[in-house]
Parts: C-alpha cells; sequence; structure tokens
C-alpha cells in the first residue's frame, strides 16, 4: 500500500484506503467497492489505536510519541555553557517520552526566577525543573507549584529554604569536589605551604558545598603539615567571569603574597588568571577552577588552571528526566542523587579529543 504521513484519523484513512483500493483492477459493482472500502477503513482505525469521533494523539518528534505533557526547567543563567548542556540534554531525554521541554534563563536573578516558577504553574506545566540561583529565596515558588500539585526537582543546586517540598534533588557530589580542590592545591603547592584565597559563591547550596569540602580537606592537611596552607582572604565572585577579575584585584592588594586560589567554578577562575595576568603574577599564583567546562579544560591544557574537579551536567538531565518518568509511573524514588566528580589536570587535558587541537 503506498503510505504518506498520517495526520490522524478519519478521512485522512478513509482517503488512504481509496487510494489503495483504486490501484487494483475494477470492481464489477460499487456495492462491493463500498463494503471494502468500509472494511479497510476500520482495519486502519484500529491499527492507529483509534476510533471515529475520537481526535488522535498530537504526535511530537521523530520517534512519532504521543504527546503527554510540559515540562517547565528554569535555570540560573544561560550563559554558562555548564547549564547550556543541562537544558538542552533535559530536551533531548524527555522529547522520546512525549513530553515538551521550555528551558528558561534567570539571568542571576532570584525574583526573575521566581516569577518563571509563577509562570510556569499559570501554564499548568506537569513539571518543574529549577537549578535556583538564591537556594533560598526560591523556597516560596517551589512551595507555590506544590500546594497546586505541580512536583518540582531541582539540578545542580539545591533548596536551602524551610521545609521545601522538592520531589527528588540531582547534582554533583560538591563537597567530595571540593576536597578534590583541596587535593589539587596541596599538590601544587607542595611542602613550602602558603597563604591562599577562595572566591566563593554563597548564594548557592552546590558552591557552599564546595568550600566546606575544600576546608575541612585543607584542615586536615595541616593537622600533620610542616608548612600549613593558610586561607586569608575569601570573596564573593558572582560565579562569573567579571567579578571573579575583580575580586581577584582585590585580593592581590590586601594580600598580594597569596600563591594559590580557589575559584568556585571556571567562569570565575577565568576571570582570576586574567586579573593575575594583568598584575604580572600569573607564573606566582596557583589556580584550582571547578566544573570542567571546555574552556576551563583548554586553559588547564594550558597551564593557566592546574587542575579542575570535573562535573557532568550531561549526566545530571539524563537523571533528572529519569527520575521524573519514575515519579510519574508512580514508583518511590530517591529524595537525592549525587555524581561524583573526577580531578582533571594537565596531563588528562593533554590527552583529551575533545578539546581538539
Amino acid at each position: 500500500m503506498a503510505t504518506a504521513h498520517v495526520m490522524g484519523c478519519g478521512y485522512e484513512v478513509l482517503a488512504a484506503a481509496r487510494f489503495d483500493i483504486q490501484l487494483q483492477p475494477p470492481l464489477r459493482n460499487s456495492i462491493t467497492m463500498i463494503s471494502r472500502i468500509l472494511s479497510f477503513s476500520l482495519v486502519a482505525l484500529s491499527l492507529l489505536g483509534c476510533s471515529p469521533g475520537t481526535d488522535s494523539p498530537i504526535q511530537t518528534g521523530s520517534g512519532n510519541s504521543p504527546h503527554r505533557g510540559t515540562i517547565g526547567v528554569s535555570l540560573m543563567t544561560l550563559t554558562n555553557p555548564f547549564f547550556i548542556v543541562i537544558g538542552d540534554t533535559i530536551k533531548k531525554e524527555a522529547q522520546p517520552h512525549g513530553y515538551d521541554v521550555v528551558v528558561l534563563g534567570a539571568d542571576e536573578n532570584a525574583d526573575k526566577q521566581n516569577n518563571q516558577v509563577n509562570d510556569f504553574i499559570v501554564q499548568k506545566v506537569d513539571v518543574i525543573v529549577l537549578a535556583p540561583y538564591d537556594s533560598r529565596a526560591i523556597g516560596p515558588a517551589i512551595e507555590q507549584a506544590a500546594a497546586v500539585g505541580i512536583p518540582v526537582f531541582t539540578i545542580d543546586t539545591g533548596c536551602l529554604a524551610p521545609d521545601c517540598k522538592v520531589v527528588s534533588h540531582v547534582a554533583t557530589d560538591n563537597k567530595s569536589g571540593g576536597k578534590q580542590a583541596a587535593l589539587a592545591m596541596i599538590e601544587a603547592i607542595g611542602p613550602a605551604g602558603g597563604k591562599i584565597a577562595v572566591l566563593d559563591h554563597t548564594l548557592t547550596e552546590s558552591c557552599l558545598l564546595r568550600i566546606e569540602g575544600f576546608q575541612e580537606f585543607l584542615n586536615q592537611y595541616n593537622q600533620t603539615a610542616d608548612n600549613k596552607i593558610e586561607i586569608v582572604s575569601q570573596l564573593p565572585c558572582g560565579g562569573n567571569r567579571s567579578k571573579g577579575y575583580e575580586a581577584t584585584q582585590a585580593i592581590l592588594q590586601s594580600d598580594g603574597d597569596v600563591v594559590g586560589i580557589f575559584a568556585i567554578n571556571d567562569p570565575s577562575a577565568l576571570g582570576a588568571y586574567a586579573a593575575l595576568v594583568d598584575a604580572n603574577k600569573q607564573d606566582q599564583v596557583t589556580l584550582i577552577g571547578f566544573d570542567g567546562q571546555p574552556e576551563g579544560k583548554k586553559a588547564i591544557r594550558d597551564g593557566r588552571i592546574y587542575a579542575d574537579p570535573i562535573q557532568f551536567p550531561d549526566r545530571m538531565g539524563v537523571k533528572t528526566v529519569e527520575l521524573i518518568m519514575r515519579h510519574f509511573e508512580g514508583e518511590q524514588i530517591e529524595p537525592e542523587y549525587l555524581i561524583q566528580t573526577e580531578l582533571y589536570r594537565k596531563v588528562d587535558a593533554e590527552n583529551d579529543p575533545s578539546l581538539g587541537s
């Protein structure tokens, strides 16, 4: 039978049946012809899973999965490649299940993110996924979604507001990653010890955990070290390049003899490096970043950053969609799922085919 794209049941199926029968030898009487048309139509309707008088499901994507609903995603920013990967992965993974995905960036603005959640509620999306810019300020918006029965999942950064009702949180094991960052700092500075600084971002839970892990591991090291590694300055960097640059400038003015800086992500580490270059101190200060974005990895390969505990935003997106689907099926799912970081050094970057030349 010749086929075409089927838009639904009813006339399109009948048209297909007529087209098929017209290719057969001439029929001797119209009664037989009508009988065959009706018989074929009923078979076609049953095969397509629909019946006369009902609407066919909306088809979506190459897999022709029936449209089941919408997932609303609000990420703290879409200027950071890390969050772009998360959003793209959620779209890719949800599509075969029949879900449209709307991904928005909050532009590092807590009020804007709260408004985006409120819009999702008005639009009656089926589930909301959040990477909060402000882990405390997001609480009321999550509470409003829960009040109307919309499940909320957090990714990368969690909610720190009291009684925050999320179904599950998928994230990097940030505390463990912070410990890896401290290990890298100890490797780079060696037994000589010295003063170091931290570029933090205390608005988000993920960054708080990184700093916690970093300090905890460093404190353990200092208990037995002959020459301690001492944090003498800790300034907010906003998690972006420009503020990382400004914070590093301030650190160099107040503590010009620092020998190391730990930045909570790659954009702030790259901003810190630019400030070190301007102060002609790029060879005197060791930089440790966090993330493993392509630009950060290239900086490690080139010797601008010593090492990164790298994250896997694609794995986070895949796991989040998996948990959402399991939740829709009525399964009891994990309230938290952590993905381990891996410490990425210069030798790893030099052998990383994804970086190209």
